[in-house]
């Protein structure tokens, strides 16, 4: 998979390590942290079948990008990482299984608002679940990453390069 999105202007002093669609930057990504419950905005999932990266195009966004959220009041990053995985893409893959990468650091839109998100990865080995579409998901799409993808969130494609060395097999 190619590194898309190349780092652009500086974002609050910092020059993002990418840069995609609706003013989102990527400013850092930690994979040497432990992971904390406590430090997380948002989380993000890549999940992997063989080389195909798992995409979800969003509805509001018309973007596609990787499966993910917020957190529920009371719920775990790897709870809400489980959960948004399974609601955006009707993947199910246990909380036990998904392996903690990191946490990204991106800002979000012209308001430059800066939120830390955990990164979880998993690798499915069988045939992919099955997909409905709902008010969230219009379509999800199994990547290659060469593949031209209208709209796709180089912020997320360049994340997930970033922990592929890291994924689960």
């Amino acid at each position: 998979m190619e590194l898309d999105g190349e780092p652009g202007e500086d974002v609050g002093g910092r020059r993002p390590l990418a840069t995609g669609p609706r003013q989102m930057a990527l400013l850092d990504f930690d994979r040497h942290s432990a992971e904390d419950a406590r430090r997380s905005g948002y989380v993000l999932v890549t999940l992997w079948h063989g080389e195909l990266l798992l995409l979800v195009r969003v509805r509001g966004r018309d973007c596609w990008e990787l499966p993910g959220g917020r957190l529920e009041p009371g719920e775990t990053a790897r709870q809400a990482a489980a959960r948004e995985l399974r609601e955006e893409t009707g993947e199910f893959v246990p909380e036990e299984k998904l392996r903690f990468l990191g946490y990204a650091t991106t800002s979000l839109g012209p308001e430059r608002r800066v939120l830390v998100g955990a990164v979880f990865g998993a690798e499915v080995a069988g045939a992919p679940g099955r997909f409905t579409a709902n008010d969230e998901i219009s379509e999800v799409r199994w990547w290659d990453g060469v593949e031209a993808l209208p709209r796709l969130q180089t912020v997320d494609t360049h994340l997930a390069a970033l922990t592929r060395e890291n994924r689960p097999r």
